[in-house]
């Protein structure tokens, strides 16, 4: 790996392990102190995620630009052109970033390290939820990049998406495959059974072009240059 590439790497394999930190660890929580109340279970989860990815886009925005998403890092290689290598090395870092992540949060709950989901979040309409989800998600990070927002404006901004779109979609707003893979490593709240993420990501990658789609036509390179 070339040296400039180490820290912004490593920054996104660290930032995605805190993500999942806090979607599965507020999960636990909020299951165990809101035993039997759905509603407040998923409120609970929902601000404790949003809160948390946008403090998290905050700090590691400077240094690899906070995706902590292959769905974002694969929109930002269309739309940016940032290198094929770069956005391989990212995606290979959350996805292994996750997967650490779930287990030190189901340490934390003294669970297993690792348990494999069971959780079944299969049916069209939760398909269809996750690619509204990442859609939504990409659109708002890359209009608000072209637009030349700061990286506190946009981690306030991406942390209220996915707190209310955990309860506006029907999956409750995965909307990253990294994320999404790591889920089915934890028996928990926040699982989901590996039959269901084939779907789950295809859903995502389509969401995520759309979004592409549209990002290129509201706000063309060509007039912010």
């Amino acid at each position: 790996m070339d040296a400039h590439l180490l820290r912004p790497v490593l920054a996104e394999g660290i930032g995605t392990a805190l993500l999942l930190i806090a979607v599965i660890g507020s999960g636990i929580m909020a299951s165990t102190l809101s035993t039997g109340d759905d509603g407040l279970q998923l409120l609970e989860a929902a601000l404790a995620t949003g809160a948390g990815l946008a403090a998290l886009i905050m700090a590691f925005g400077p240094t690899s630009g906070a995706h902590f998403n292959p769905a974002v890092s694969l929109a930002d290689q269309l739309l940016n052109r940032t290198g094929w290598s770069r956005t391989g090395l990212y995606m290979a870092a959350q996805v292994l970033g996750g997967a650490i992540g779930v287990a030190i949060a189901n340490v934390m709950f003294e669970l297993p390290i690792i348990s494999i989901a069971t959780n079944d979040r299969g049916g069209l309409g939760r398909v269809v939820g996750e690619a509204v989800a990442t859609y939504g998600l990409v659109a708002v990070i890359f209009l608000m990049v072209r637009a030349s927002a700061s990286i506190a404006s946009i981690g306030v901004a991406v942390g209220a998406f996915i707190a209310g779109a955990h309860f506006f979609t029907s999956s409750t707003s995965f909307a990253n495959p990294a994320v999404t893979i790591a889920r089915t490593l934890s028996d928990s709240y926040g699982g989901i059974a590996p039959a269901n993420v084939g779907a789950f990501i295809l859903a995502q990658v389509v969401g995520a072009l759309l979004a592409v789609g549209t990002v290129a036509l509201l706000a063309p390179r060509h007039e912010i240059e």
